[in-house]
């Protein structure tokens, strides 16, 4: 069967949580300018509108706590009754803990697992009953290097974005069969305030950081933005199942 833009993303809607900033904006971006009607999620709103604004027409947005699992399905309620189905979910809203593991507390714990894997498994409860019922949608969740080896300090974290794969693969065995398509992407070092913070001050990690690249540099924020269209697009309508590792290689380098 002939597709005239299989990479489009024309009519769907897409909800990306964590949307205001880094990867979920540039997420967002990437999608509004294949032809999605975007709506992001994060608990700033002066955060969120101002970059809905920078998204342009095609954006708009909601204030939403992921860790309020009771209003994820108000949340996807409000979408649809503004904008129509939700068609694709950006599980990115999540949280780090860089702390060793002997020192990182249960609460510490449960609070990255409950932003992370709980809040994520909230919002696939209430899209995909409609995404099952209309016979088609993408969910995508945001892993990370922490899910595909071992990088100290981040046990909690490691143990949430770890649990997300395993999410990947359950839901894909009980959603694709009827449409509904379920993929990972674990970026890898991305150029971002974030990042930048954490290697301030620390030659040595970016040095070992760009050592294990093949590519030898940072990836940006569009780069997984991109790579997320393409998963939610019909160029990828036979992928489900799959994490995608956006790194430049790292996953592969020594």
């Amino acid at each position: 069967m002939a597709m005239t833009s299989p990479f489009r993303l024309d009519d769907e809607v897409a909800l990306v949580t964590g949307g205001g900033t880094g990867l979920g904006l540039a997420i967002a971006r990437c999608m509004a300018a294949s032809g999605a009607r975007v709506v992001i999620t994060g608990r700033r709103e002066d955060v969120l509108k101002r970059a809905a604004e920078d998204l342009g027409p095609a954006a708009d947005y909601v204030v939403h706590d992921v860790t309020q699992s009771g209003q994820a399905v108000p949340l996807v309620t409000a979408v649809e009754q503004r904008h129509g189905p939700v068609t694709v979910l950006v599980n990115n809203a999540g949280i780090n803990l860089k702390r060793p593991a002997v020192e990182t507390t249960e609460e510490e714990f449960l609070e990255i697992l409950r932003t992370n894997v709980l809040g994520a498994h909230s919002l696939v409860r209430a899209a995909a009953p409609g995404m099952t019922e209309r016979g088609r949608g993408s969910i995508l969740f945001i892993a990370s290097m922490a899910s595909l080896f071992g990088i100290p300090g981040v046990v909690a974290y490691s143990a949430a974005k770890s649990g997300l794969l395993g999410m990947v693969r359950t839901l894909a065995t009980e959603l694709s069969p009827v449409g509904v398509r379920v993929n990972a992407i674990a970026p890898g070092w991305i150029e971002t305030a974030m990042s930048r913070r954490a290697m301030e001050g620390d030659p040595e990690r970016e040095r070992k950081i760009l050592g294990r690249t093949p590519m030898a540099r940072f990836g940006t924020p569009e780069d997984i933005g991109w790579a997320a269209v393409y998963l939610s697009s019909d160029a990828a309508r036979f992928l489900t199942g799959v994490t995608l590792p956006v790194d430049g290689g790292a996953s592969i380098g020594f």
